[in-house]
């Protein structure tokens, strides 16, 4: 048997050395492998490619640059798949119940894969909402040297009034239900607002996290704001196969690279751009698997002392593409440069070295820090007897006229009942729609609400009508959207108390939300509540009984 001079020392050395491994050997034979591939790094490539997933249908060409430069820099690449769910498709449904649900899944697909077949190192190739969080946790929790490849942007539709987005196709629905619209006119933004493959084109949570993915050194500099169709995203993938297994013959591990300190620096950039709120789940939950976790506690913190200096929908016009051009993620770390630590990347340099590097092509895109958009980050933690735990809005993309607000509660056990009210037109000025069993536990599954917000949004309410959940909200919502109200109301927390006409007091600057109800008042109706009971089977059965809170990051315990 010729199997000598093998690497040493390394995790597939379980599957390829000695005699005992024969069986192993064989079976790794039937897929083709040669007596010199049992020498090399086995590199696996996690691919969640699908055909229903308009951000993953072009993934197996990232997927094959990715083999190519493993094979160039001399590992033997596996390729496995991983599902991935499309929140757009899924909203409004059953679907979006299991869609966070999938970043714990996807997680554990990646886990199985790697660890079940001794990989020495992997990729994710990745892109939408949950899929790249999933693969951080895994990385974190296995510590196997890994790096990821986001899939990038799709193009911005364009209309008559600018980009165009999938948050323009539903608040278009709320225009047409208003009457504001004809039903051509929405047919007209149901055809031009995606135009092709990739993830949604503005800063909504897929890209959100591909520019956080970047910033906390997991994926390779560029990757982040590099979109689908840009022949650059190739070169990219390329690169990091080139770069796994030189990390591989390095020993260098993902807990290697990131730190607390990167997260915080994720923090920073994301309160710097305006990122989707979901981020407030994501980073907490992926942080925990690294070993340094990070908390609301810090969103706040680092808030208040950033300002957003990008004005992305659904903020503002600009898409993923304008801020590619403008410079990307490295031109907002020039920008932030002396708030950041200046930690280690995945590319062998660190975070200063890529701001030192950078440039700023477009200050209107990405603003310097004394001429922000807001003086503040996008993202603020509220708390108050409604959310003693906390809550989180994206303050960058409230009108100032909401920022400051009062109104009546309506309230809703359910995302659907309230989507009708809104939609009848039931809903008018200075009402707060409360939508509560919509938690991690509750729903299960805590789903996204674009639907709501962008029905009040579209039918002229958003400066009149606030709106809060324990479920959370698509990085496109927009407007007075409080989401992730912990504890949730499934759990016994105070959401559960609330009433029809309780007057709510939100307050964004002074971070408080609050109902004029007193301690007391609460604790007797929270007794008197009736639990909202969902049926669950299958996964949500078992995540219902795992799940933490919506602010611990709907982590499972």
């Amino acid at each position: 048997m010729a199997v000598t001079g093998t690497v040493i020392g390394m995790r597939s050395d379980a599957v390829r050395k000695g005699p005992g491994a024969a069986p192993q050997r064989s079976l790794l034979r039937a897929d083709g492998l040669s007596d010199e591939d049992f020498e090399k790094p086995f590199i696996g490539i996690a691919n969640s490619w699908n055909d229903i997933v308009p951000g993953h249908i072009h993934l197996n060409e990232i997927v094959e640059a990715v083999r190519e430069g493993i094979i160039e820099a001399g590992g033997r690449p596996f390729v496995f798949g991983v599902p991935a769910v499309c929140d757009g498709i899924a909203m409004g449904h059953n679907g979006m119940r299991y869609s966070l649900i999938s970043r714990e899944v996807i997680s554990d697909c990646c886990e199985v894969m790697v660890e079940g077949h001794a990989l020495d190192g992997w990729v994710g190739v990745s892109n939408c909402d949950k899929v790249t969080p999933g693969m951080l946790m895994a990385m974190g929790r296995m510590n196997v040297p890994g790096l990821i490849v986001t899939g990038g942007a799709m193009e911005p539709g364009v209309g008559k009034d600018g980009n165009m987005d999938l948050q323009s196709v539903f608040e278009a629905v709320g225009a047409y239900s208003a009457g504001n619209i004809g039903e051509d006119e929405l047919h007209m933004v149901e055809c031009t607002a995606c135009p092709g493959r990739g993830s949604c084109s503005g800063l909504f949570t897929a890209n959100t996290m591909a520019c956080l993915t970047e910033t906390i050194g997991m994926s390779l500099t560029g990757c982040g704001t590099c979109l689908a169709d840009d022949n650059r995203k190739l070169q990219i993938a390329r690169e990091t196969g080139r770069r796994i297994v030189e990390l591989v013959k390095k020993d260098i591990k993902p807990r290697d690279i990131v730190s607390r300190e990167s997260f915080r620096n994720a923090i920073r950039v994301d309160m710097a751009i305006g990122g989707s709120t979901n981020t407030a789940l994501h980073l907490p939950a992926i942080s925990k698997e690294f070993g340094c976790p990070v908390t609301l506690d810090d969103f706040d913190e680092i808030s208040r002392d950033t300002p957003h200096i990008t004005s992305l929908r659904p903020a503002g016009p600009y898409a993923i593409k304008d801020l590619d051009r403008a410079g990307g993620v490295p031109a907002v770390l020039k920008d932030l440069k002396d708030k950041l630590a200046d930690v280690p990347t995945g590319n062998g340099t660190t975070i200063h070295q890529i701001a030192d590097a950078a440039e700023i092509r477009d200050a209107e895109v990405i603003r310097p820090l004394d001429k922000p958009f807001h003086q503040q980050g996008g993202i603020a933690v509220l708390k108050g007897n409604i959310a003693p735990e906390g809550s989180v809005i994206k303050q960058a993309a409230v009108s100032p006229k909401m920022m400051q607000f009062s109104g009546r509660a309506r309230v809703f056990d359910g995302e659907a009942a309230a989507a009708e009210a809104i939609t009848s037109g039931s809903i008018v000025a200075g009402d707060v729609v409360v939508i509560r069993y919509e938690g991690p536990k509750g729903a299960p599954g805590m789903p996204e609400m674009l639907s709501p917000t962008s029905l009040i949004v579209g039918r002229g309410l958003g400066e009149q009508v606030a709106l809060i959940t324990d479920g959370r909200f698509s990085g496109a919502s927009r407007g007075g959207a409080i989401g992730h109200v912990s504890p949730e109301a499934y759990a016994g927390g105070p959401i559960a108390a609330l009433r029809d006409g309780d007057i709510i007091d939100i307050d964004i600057p002074a971070r408080k939300l609050n109902v004029r109800l007193s301690d007391e008042e609460i604790a007797q109706r929270l007794k008197e509540a009736e639990r909202v009971e969902r049926p669950v089977h299958g996964v949500q059965r078992k995540y219902r009984q795992l799940v933490s809170s919506g602010a611990d990051g709907a982590y499972l315990n």
